[in-house]
C-alpha cells in the first residue's frame, strides 16, 4: 500500500483526501516510480475545480514528478535511476505525481544525472522546460529586449533566469507590489490590470523585441500592441483564463508582428533539454526559484496557498 492525495470530486482544496491505496501494478511499456517530489501547477488547480471535462474522479492529480525507478520494463531505466516525468496526460487520463508511487509510460521518463536535492530538482521540469520552449518559440537571442508578463509565476521566473544568462535585457511585470523585489530582472514593473504601455514605453520607446505572456486571455491583445513592429509575442500561460471572446486577427495583430504559443506537452520526454537545465542550476547560472515545500499530507494546504497567489516561484510537494 502507499499514501496518495486523491481528488475525490470537483471542488475546493478539501476534496484532496489523503488515502492508503494499493501501489499500482507495472504493465508492459510502463515503469513504477518512487516519487520523491512533485511540482504544483495551476492546471492542477483547474482540474481539481472541475474545469477539465476529460478528467474523471477519483483521480490522483499531478502533471509532473521526480523520483527513482522502483520497477522497470525498459532496459534504459534500471532500478534506482533518477528520473523526471512531465505531462503526457499524467494526473488526467491516468494517476499522476501526488502519491508515494506512480506507474508512468516509459516514453515520459527522463533519466537525469544530478546532485541536486529532491525539492530543487522537483521545481525544475515543467517550469524550466516550458520557459525554454517559450523562449525558443519567440526566437530570443543575446542583446534582445524581452518583456515577461506574469513575471513572479514559476515559469516567468525561470524564463528570466534563462534570458539573463543568455545576455537578454529583461523586464517583468507583477500585479502585487510586495512581489516587485522578487523579480530578478533588469527592470521590474507593476501591472495595475490595464495596459502596461506607459511603463514599457518608458523603458523601450519602440517596445520590446519579444513578449512572453503568461497571463493569457486578459493581456494577450495588449501584448500585441506593446511589442515592437515585427517583434514576437508568445502566449504560454493562462493565469487569467483560456479564451478570447472576440479575436479579429487582422485587426489585433500589427502587420509583421508574430503571435505564437507554446504548450508544455511539446517538451514531454526531452531528456537533453532537462539535463542542460539541471546542469545550469547546479552551476549557479539559473535560479531554482523554489518558493515553498509541503508534505503530502499538506497537499490541500499547498493548493490553497498556490490558489491565493502568495507564491513567488515554484511550490513543491515532497511525499
Amino acid at each position: 500500500m502507499m499514501r496518495a492525495a486523491v481528488c475525490v470530486r470537483a471542488g475546493g482544496p478539501e476534496v484532496l483526501e489523503i488515502r492508503k491505496v494499493p501501489i499500482p501494478a507495472v504493465r508492459a511499456g510502463w515503469s513504477l516510480i518512487e516519487v520523491k517530489g512533485a511540482g504544483l501547477n495551476r492546471s492542477e488547480l483547474r482540474t481539481r475545480q472541475g474545469h477539465s471535462p476529460s478528467v474523471t474522479f477519483p483521480r490522483i492529480l499531478g502533471i509532473e514528478c521526480v523520483g527513482v525507478v522502483a520497477e522497470s520494463t525498459d532496459p534504459r531505466l534500471p532500478v534506482g535511476r533518477t528520473v523526471a516525468a512531465v505531462m503526457g496526460e499524467m494526473g488526467r487520463a491516468f494517476d499522476g505525481g501526488y502519491a508515494e508511487y506512480a506507474v508512468l509510460p516509459n516514453e515520459l521518463l527522463m533519466p537525469i544525472a544530478t546532485s541536486l536535492p529532491w525539492e530543487v530538482l522537483a521545481a525544475l521540469p515543467e517550469t524550466y522546460l516550458t520557459a525554454q520552449g517559450s523562449l525558443d518559440a519567440l526566437g530570443v537571442a543575446p542583446g534582445d529586449r524581452l518583456l515577461i508578463r506574469g513575471g513572479t509565476s514559476s515559469v516567468g521566473m525561470a524564463a528570466a533566469s534563462i534570458a539573463t544568462a543568455l545576455g537578454v535585457e529583461t523586464a517583468a511585470t507583477t500585479r502585487q507590489p510586495v512581489k516587485l523585489s522578487g523579480l530578478h530582472t533588469t527592470h521590474a514593473l507593476l501591472d495595475d490590470g490595464g495596459s502596461a504601455a506607459a511603463a514599457v514605453r518608458g523603458l523601450w520607446p519602440d517596445g520590446p523585441d519579444h513578449v512572453l505572456d503568461l497571463v493569457g486571455a486578459r493581456t494577450a491583445l495588449d501584448s500585441l500592441q506593446l511589442v515592437r513592429r515585427g517583434g514576437s509575442v508568445c502566449v504560454s500561460g493562462s493565469l487569467s483564463g483560456w479564451l478570447l471572446s472576440e479575436f479579429e486577427p487582422i485587426a489585433a495583430i500589427p502587420s509583421g508582428t508574430k503571435l505564437t504559443s507554446f504548450h508544455s506537452k511539446d517538451i514531454a520526454g526531452n531528456v537533453a533539454a532537462l539535463q542542460q537545465i539541471v546542469g545550469q542550476v547546479e552551476a549557479g547560472a539559473y535560479r531554482p526559484n523554489l518558493d515553498r515545500t509541503f508534505g503530502l499530507g499538506e497537499l490541500a494546504d499547498a493548493h490553497a496557498y498556490l490558489e491565493s497567489d502568495q507564491a513567488t516561484g515554484k511550490v513543491v510537494v515532497l511525499p
